[in-house]
């Protein structure tokens, strides 16, 4: 090779290396600097509010939770296990067997009055709840005590999932001493050991719960479509009857499905009800659906903007109260997430669509949101919906797996919160720079400083907590899934929140 040849080679790989060197240059300015991690800010000194909120949940009646069934061991031991305080029990309207005592009217000296098939869930729900206060609601009236055109068939097979049961608007006895003698009877059955029937005829069931609060009926302006007035009347009613039965009990009114203000405006204005009628404690129901076209990826959108709506309109609910009745209580008994596909379930041939395991960390992080902005609203009792759930009865918003009963994401949040939080909070002053990554700090009655932390996204938060180092971490994210809580201590300052993660951290003092 020549020195012109030579010479031109050195100058041709000089200018490639010049010409990498710059490209790597741009290149490297051209990537963003790593992102700073979101500083959690708080005040510890600056109370905004004292919770009175106590975390806990429903249990619907339905077929897994019967004796015998492979998930109905493990399902209970999990209730009793949790320890909450206010579980409300329902015996619902899809399984009239499981739901109603008193399935035909009397007729001929003789009545239907039967608890074969209820009492073994009610005796299994009390037993896993002893010790706590709970809310029961036998929300089914016998549908006999509506006029109707024709009688209303129920299915044999109590296991039979029947949705057609609830018919008419008009009671066939206007005086509503009939329904209210049912309710009665009922207490009875369940506080003093057994009730006279309507023909005089003695039953005895040797109970003796104790009953903390009776939920009067469910979602009233769905299930035989009552008017505010219409249900006012029913509920001064039953109440007065159960009262009778034991003074001791305590009263929730309307479990509202939804929140039309004209039921919180009238019914809470003590001028409407008889003298003398308590309004203990008032539900309402929220549950987050999406469109049927939405998949996991858009459903974290969808659902924390509804989520958001709700906590607005909780706030014109709890001026009503306020202004109408402020001694009156208020229980969210039925906070969830619904997937589209439940709401083909009744349809022929529906097929469940598989629901991924991400699902429940979402539904699980935006209740642990619901539970503290409840809590700084005010919200006596925040309840997650639902023990069980599975086909055929909507099973997206189930807590356990149904096949096996083991607790997943959603039950797992519930825990943690059971454990961490509660009435007595002391809520303090955070701050935290993003629409996306929620925290909240609060100090124990017992002086303890703790932050709830939970992700609304599918992705990976870092996070910056001054002072945090040494503190006790507990988890629930989608590596956790369907398992208790982890527990971790922070070596420092920082931590990472992954997707629909939701931490409770115990800072070191």
């Amino acid at each position: 090779m020549s020195t012109n040849c030579r010479l031109r080679a050195l100058l041709t790989l000089l200018l490639i290396v010049l010409v990498a060197g710059a490209c790597s240059k741009t290149k490297a300015a051209e990537q963003p600097a790593p992102a700073r991690p979101l500083e959690v800010r708080v005040n510890w000194d600056k109370v905004v509010t004292v919770s009175k909120s106590t975390p806990t949940l429903q249990v619907v009646v339905n077929p897994p939770l019967r004796r015998g069934s492979q998930i109905h061991d493990r399902t209970y031991q999990a209730l009793k296990e949790l320890g909450a305080d206010y579980v409300r029990y329902v015996p619902w309207l899809p399984y009239p067997k499981l739901g109603v005592a008193e399935l035909e009217p009397p007729k001929d000296g003789k009545t239907s009055w039967d608890f074969s098939l209820i009492d073994p869930m009610t005796e299994d729900f009390m037993n896993a709840a002893a010790g706590h206060p709970v809310i029961i609601n036998f929300s089914t009236i016998p549908q006999w005590m509506f006029k109707t055109e024709k009688p209303v068939p129920y299915p044999a097979d109590p296991d039979q999932a029947f949705w057609d049961y609830e018919k008419g608007t008009q009671f066939r006895d206007p005086s509503l001493k009939e329904v209210a003698d049912y309710y009665a009877r009922l207490v009875n059955w369940y506080t003093q050991g057994g009730f006279t029937d309507e023909f005089g005829q003695r039953h005895q069931s040797d109970h003796h719960y104790k009953i903390a609060y009776w939920e009067v009926l469910n979602e009233i302006n769905g299930e035989h479509s009552m008017t505010p007035q219409t249900y006012t009347r029913v509920y001064d009613a039953i109440v007065e009857a159960i009262r009778r039965v034991d003074p001791q009990i305590k009263f929730v009114g309307l479990a509202l499905g939804g929140t039309s203000k004209d039921y919180f405006e009238y019914f809470l204005n003590h001028k409407n009800h008889k003298p003398g009628i308590p309004i203990d404690m008032v539900s309402y129901h929220f549950y987050a659906v999406p469109t049927p076209d939405q998949t996991p990826e858009i459903m974290q959108y969808t659902y924390w903007e509804q989520a958001d709506h709700f906590l607005e309109v909780v706030e014109y609910i709890q001026n009503i109260r306020a202004r109408l009745s402020p001694e009156t209580q208020t229980d969210t008994d039925e906070l969830g997430s619904i997937s589209a596909d439940d709401l083909e379930q009744d349809k022929p041939g529906h097929i469940v669509k598989p629901i991924p395991n991400s699902f429940w960390n979402l539904c699980g992080s935006m209740y642990a949101y619901l539970y503290s902005e409840l809590a700084r609203r005010g919200v006596e009792v925040v309840g997650e919906s639902q023990l069980v759930g599975y086909p055929t009865q909507f099973p997206s918003v189930s807590m356990v797996d149904w096949n096996t009963g083991q607790p997943n994401a959603r039950f797992w949040v519930l825990k943690l919160l059971r454990d961490n939080f509660g009435p007595g909070d002391k809520m303090v002053e955070t701050h935290l720079d993003s629409p996306y990554v929620y925290a909240q700090a609060f100090v124990t009655p017992q002086g303890k400083h703790k932050l709830l932390l939970l992700s609304k996204r599918d992705r990976p938060f870092d996070l910056s907590l001054p002072g945090a180092e040494g503190a006790q971490v507990e988890l629930v994210d989608q590596t956790t899934s369907s398992q208790p809580p982890a527990s971790s201590t922070l070596a420092g300052n920082r931590m990472t929140l992954g997707g629909y993660a939701v931490a409770a951290v115990t800072l070191a003092k």
